[in-house]
């Protein structure tokens, strides 16, 4: 066991690695966001990030910079090193091949091409290796890939923005705009760090909704917005009846995948148009959430951000789909004809869905809510 002060130490070392790390967030689909320290002596040597997938792991740049500094240094990775070839060599023979004498890592890894033998072959070399250091910090960072190598599922958010009567548009459909210029910003921010952004027909159809990121509203240093123009997130339509004609600006504004439940014979249509049309099983007449879900994550998708209307929402709900909700309260009240939240009819106090609260702090003029469902007790 490291002393206190060794734990202290190792602890700020890590803080810093994470810090590296979160510079990958709109970039490393579908990889993790990996970040790198190498100490020698009391002083930092090397540092490294994981910028996109294909590219050198956060480890190779960190030991780059470090060069012969590196041996009988220590390493801190915000992830296990790998240990398999994919379109990089792995990290944990990088790490042994520099000498390095200790390696500390946050978590392990839970992709089973990883899954502990990062850390078996740096012991097996003899180097010194401690894991669990800032785990939670490491494992907030990276929720939708450790959901979908853990259960085969991307994490989802759902997105609202509402007034402080719980109202999302008026009773014509008019929705814009309910929240201000920084609220709007921080939800760009959302699309971009996500691998989907997933809508439904209506509102493509209500709202002329292209649900694209806007760099100019990213409100991100020129580093940062340059990082997420390289990889835009897919975007995903569900049009169980394909309502939505090829010709709306949702299609105009570039490749789209389609989830339908309608015939397949429909997707030579879209292909000449370059897009994707996905024939689902139907779920009560609608589109299957929970296998779409499952395809997505084959596809190496991690982070779904739904973006859509009462009645989408409210299925992701009532289904048990949803891993977090953002929730974007404007100081203004919409009135009771108004539409609300989520389609989500309940009758008894006890049929309420609770949750926890996770973060609440001012966006502008707006707030936004974080919460995260709490499974109930029969679950």
């Amino acid at each position: 066991m490291p002393s206190t002060e060794q734990s202290v130490l190792d602890a700020f070392y890590m803080s810093r690695a994470l810090e590296l790390a979160r510079k990958g967030v709109y970039s490393t689909h579908p990889n993790p966001r990996v970040g790198c320290v190498i100490v020698r002596e009391g002083q930092i040597v090397g540092e490294g990030w994981h910028v996109r997938a294909g590219e050198p792991h956060a480890e190779v740049h960190a030991l780059r910079q470090a060069g012969d500094k590196a041996r009988g240094a220590t390493a801190y990775v915000t992830l296990e090193p790998c240990s398999h070839h994919g379109r990089t060599p792995p990290c944990a023979d990088a790490l042994v091949n520099a000498g390095v004498g200790r390696v500390v890592a946050a978590m392990q890894d839970p992709n089973p091409d990883v899954a502990g033998r990062g850390l078996l072959r740096l012991m097996s070399a003899g180097i010194a290796v401690q894991s669990g250091v800032l785990e939670s910090e490491a494992r907030a960072l990276n929720q939708g890939f450790l959901k979908r190598m853990e259960h085969g599922l991307p994490y989802v958010r759902v997105k609202l923005a509402m007034s402080l009567d719980g109202r999302t548009a008026m009773a014509s459909g008019e929705s814009q705009w309910i929240t201000g210029p920084q609220a709007r910003s921080a939800v760009q921010r959302l699309r971009a760090q996500s691998s989907v952004i997933l809508t439904g027909a209506d509102t493509v159809l209500a709202d002329d909704a292209r649900l694209t990121v806007r760099p100019d509203e990213l409100g991100l240093n020129a580093e940062l917005t340059a990082l997420a123009g390289t990889r835009p997130p897919l975007r995903v339509l569900i049009d169980g009846r394909l309502r939505v004609p090829l010709q709306a600006p949702f299609f105009l504004a570039g490749n789209a995948l389609v989830a339908t439940c309608a015939a397949a014979s429909a997707r030579e249509r879209y292909t000449a148009e370059g897009h994707e049309l996905l024939a689902l099983p139907s779920s009560g007449g609608h589109v299957d959430l929970r296998k779409l879900l499952v395809e997505l994550a084959a596809r190496g998708v991690n982070d779904v951000l739904v973006e859509a209307g009462p009645k989408l929402a409210g299925a992701f709900t009532r289904l048990g789909l949803v891993d977090e909700y953002q929730i974007f309260v404007a100081g203004k009240f919409m009135g009771s004809s108004a539409r609300p939240l989520l389609d989500l009819p309940l009758a008894q106090m006890s049929e309420s869905l609770e949750l926890k609260i996770v973060e609440m702090r001012a966006v502008g003029n707006d707030w936004r809510v974080i919460a995260h469902p709490v499974p109930s007790a029969s679950v």
